[in-house]
């Protein structure tokens, strides 16, 4: 072998006969049976190839490809191996120079036909389907980066690869699912055929180009349709595990978009799995198409349970869906979106929020609802979905930033969500805007509503309020506040409701509150109380036992909060007071299990209430805004209403259209309209709302004296109002009656009443300052 391997290194040219020699010899001596002499031409033809790297080695290499093949066309296993690993020790010799005209074809076949060896010897075919799993490994290092090699990539080889190292993952994840015995373990463990695909798998991955994924990827989709691998979804996972993240996924969602919905289920919880474990840089779609496919399915999907079909009709060839398979789906697709949301930066999820909410349908122009029966479930299912969605993304959102958090169209839609007739929607809406408002973890702390007489047990965590924050307040706050005072007037809340109600206010207090919004949100909570006592939208007694108890439960917080002696004081009385005489009125005997109302709640006395003019009296003492916390809270209809279902709301505004338009017909001629900027918009807002209010309190105070002012004082009163109007009445007639005034002086006529009279311009006498 020595003076072989000399000979062919002092005469390179000679190597093409020294191959085509041994290559005769092996394939005479295969066909005689006589396997020792193959194994002697093959370890010379190896140590030949692992010496020689001159330019005519090509030849050779043909001539060792044609014994490889030999080899492995046999049926003995030794020889299949022999061949095999001959063909990897080639794999990793770096050739000096190219070679234009070889074919790998018969490799990638053969070395994928023996990974699916189902030979009877387990020991045996453990070792056939591990040497065609080496082999693969071997054709793909050796073309992979060579550009004139033949292309691996190509679907014809990807087909072939890709399966059957998936199938070796699959077959022995199976085994082991059998509990081998101990016996057997140690042997298992040092020769796996699933250990070496996944590494082999990895590699090929690895090696791809953003070009290159898709071929590599589509025949795993495939492999697992097939194989229907998508409902248990543990192999799939381990498989996407291993592949990471990729676009085919989403592409593959779509094309089975009218598979069974635990197929689909299937492939988006594959899809959560691999979105954890994602970087925000793999390769992949870009965020808001991920996104986009996943609303799409889910869409999809409440059309189907609608339906009944994937037809959108029932025929005798139509397959029947499964309401509640649907349903597993919904909930796959929501807790996916969630999952992959919390992989991306703040920005990113910013992103995402404006587009979830853009797809929510709302009754308004640029959002047409569907009519009909079947129109308004495929709304309504729509909306809990995508509010879903919206939770999901919004749990753990923290951005210091408020205004970056809830922008105004945000807000504008989600509030204007808010106003629809449903109780759910309704609730979801009130958890999303606690979720963004929450940002140091005190949501939990709010969970059950009470009274408690030391919040310090609570362990707040309480930050200053922000700049930011205050812009944003002074900006929304007059929105928020109306949204929870009309929230807290709906005859369909539950116990949800209302604990969601006093979370949000705390959170509001707690993250936001400046000394205004405080002032502001005591007015709003007074209001609602104001709602209960007097009972204009007949709401049943637990509703308006609710609002009582909600109140107290806020008004013990914000006493505590803003730590005014004389206002903790009022509070603890009126509550102490509840609990001796009016339990009803209190979070702990009405947000319980059984709650214990009264069924009479109209001859509420003032005791059990909290007033607003001690209210007022104790914080305007400590620096707050007096005035202001006495003006009752009087909420303003906004043109969000117009997207509301309220009968009531709508009707008004468009009354109010129907007058204005009445009262300015288009013959009239007009005056020119005066240029409208955001500043006088901003003016006669502010403006309106403050001579409402004043005008309001007015009226307020004048109904309280003519019922509380002891009669004398009002006949005073009455008399002095009428002495002054006969004056003006006099001082009226004396006016038109009496000559006009002259500069020059007046007379006295009878009754010793001084009266003017008329003298002539050229008699007047003028001061020398007029002489000019």
């Amino acid at each position: 072998m020595e003076k072989l391997t000399f000979y062919a290194l002092s005469a390179p040219e000679k190597l093409d006969r020294i191959g085509a020699y041994l290559s005769e010899r092996l394939i005479r001596d295969v066909g005689r049976h006589r396997y020792g002499y193959v194994c002697i031409a093959m370890e010379a033809l190896d140590q030949l190839l692992m010496a020689c790297h001159c330019q005519s080695i090509n030849l050779f290499v043909e001539s060792f490809l044609k014994m490889v093949a030999k080899l492995l066309e046999s049926e003995k296993p030794n020889l299949q191996i022999l061949g095999t690993n001959s063909f990897v020790k080639f794999a990793n010799i770096e050739e000096d120079t190219p070679s234009y005209h070889r074919s790998y074809d018969f490799f990638v076949s053969r070395f994928s036909e023996m990974c699916h060896c189902s030979h009877d010897d387990l020991e045996i075919k453990t070792k056939i389907r591990m040497s065609g799993i080496k082999g693969l490994q071997g054709v793909v290092r050796k073309t992979v980066n060579d550009e004139l090699q033949a292309n691996i990539w190509d679907p014809q080889h990807m087909d072939k690869i890709v399966p059957s190292l998936l199938f070796n993952l699959q077959h022995v994840e199976e085994a082991e699912s059998r509990s081998p015995s101990p016996l057997q373990a140690p042997e298992k463990e040092k020769e796996n055929p699933a250990e070496l695909a996944e590494r082999c798998l990895r590699e090929l991955l690895g090696r791809a180009a953003f070009g290159n994924i898709k071929n590599a990827i589509k025949p795993v989709l495939i492999h697992l349709d097939n194989h229907s691998l998508w409902e248990p979804k543990v192999f799939a996972i381990r498989c996407f595990k291993i592949i990471m993240y990729s676009i085919q996924l989403l592409s593959h969602l779509d094309a089975n978009s009218r598979s069974a919905a635990t197929v689909r289920a299937g492939i988006v919880e594959v899809l959560s799995e691999a979105a954890v474990i994602a970087a925000t840089g793999s390769v992949g779609p870009t965020v808001l198409e991920m996104f986009n496919t996943l609303l799409r399915q889910l869409r999809l999907s409440i059309d189907y349970a609608l339906t009944g079909s994937y037809d959108g009709a029932i025929s005798l060839g139509t397959k029947i869906i499964k309401e509640h398979e649907e349903r597993m789906f919904q909930e796959a697709v929501i807790k996916t979106i969630g999952s992959f949301a919390s992989t991306l930066p703040t920005y990113q999820r910013s992103e995402v929020i404006l587009f979830i909410m853009s797809k929510v349908p709302l009754p308004s122009l640029h959002h047409p609802m569907e009519t009909g029966r079947t129109g308004e479930n495929r709304n309504r299912l729509t909306q809990i979905m995508l509010l879903k969605s919206l939770l999901q993304v919004s749990t753990g959102f923290q951005c210091n930033n408020m205004m970056s958090a809830l922008p105004s169209n945000f807000l504008d839609r989600l509030l204007s969500t808010a106003l629809m007739e449903d109780a759910e929607i309704r609730l979801f809406v009130l958890e999303i805007l606690i979720s963004f408002i929450d940002r140091h973890g005190n949501r939990h702390k709010f969970s059950t509503i009470s009274t408690l007489s030391d919040i310090s047990v609570l362990k707040l965590k309480v930050d200053k309020c922000s700049r930011q924050d205050t812009v944003f307040m002074k900006k929304h706050s007059q929105q928020l506040y109306r949204h929870i005072y009309l929230t807290c007037k709906e005859e369909t809340n539950i116990q949800k409701h209302y604990e969601a109600l006093y979370g949000l206010l705390a959170l509001i207090s707690i993250e936001l509150a400046n000394e205004e919004v405080v002032v502001d949100l005591i007015r709003l909570v007074l209001a609602v109380q104001d709602v209960a006592q007097v009972n204009e939208e007949n709401l049943p007694v637990y509703n308006r036992c609710a609002l009582y108890a909600l109140g107290a439960a806020y008004l013990n917080l914000i006493s505590q909060l803003t730590t005014v002696p004389a206002f903790c004081q009022h509070i603890h009385e009126v509550i102490e007071t509840r609990k001796k005489e009016a339990p009803y009125m209190l979070p702990e005997d009405v947000f319980v299990e059984r709650p214990r109302l009264s069924q009479n709640l109209d001859g509420v006395v003032i005791e059990f209430l909290f007033r607003q003019s001690k209210i007022s009296e104790v914080l305007g003492g400590s620096g707050y805004n007096s005035d202001r916390l006495c003006l009752p809270y009087i909420p303003q209809l906004t043109d969000e209403d117009r997207l509301s279902k309220r009968k009531s709301i709508g009707e008004t505004i468009s009354l109010q259209v129907e007058v204005e338009s009445r009262n300015s017909p288009e013959k009239e001629e007009r005056v020119p309209a005066e240029e409208i900027t955001y500043e006088t918009l901003k003016k006669a807002i502010v403006d309106s709302v403050a001579v409402e209010e004043q005008e309001r309190e007015r009226r307020r105070q004048v109904v309280e004296k003519f019922q509380k002012a002891p009669f004398e004082e009002i006949a005073a009163h009455c008399g002095a109002r009428a002495s002054l109007l006969q004056s003006k009445l006099n001082q009226i007639f004396e006016i038109t009656i009496r000559p006009p005034p002259s500069p020059s002086g007046t007379i006295t006529a009878a009754y010793g009443q001084p009266q003017n009279h008329s003298i002539p311009v050229y008699e007047m006498k003028f001061p020398d300052l007029c002489v000019y």
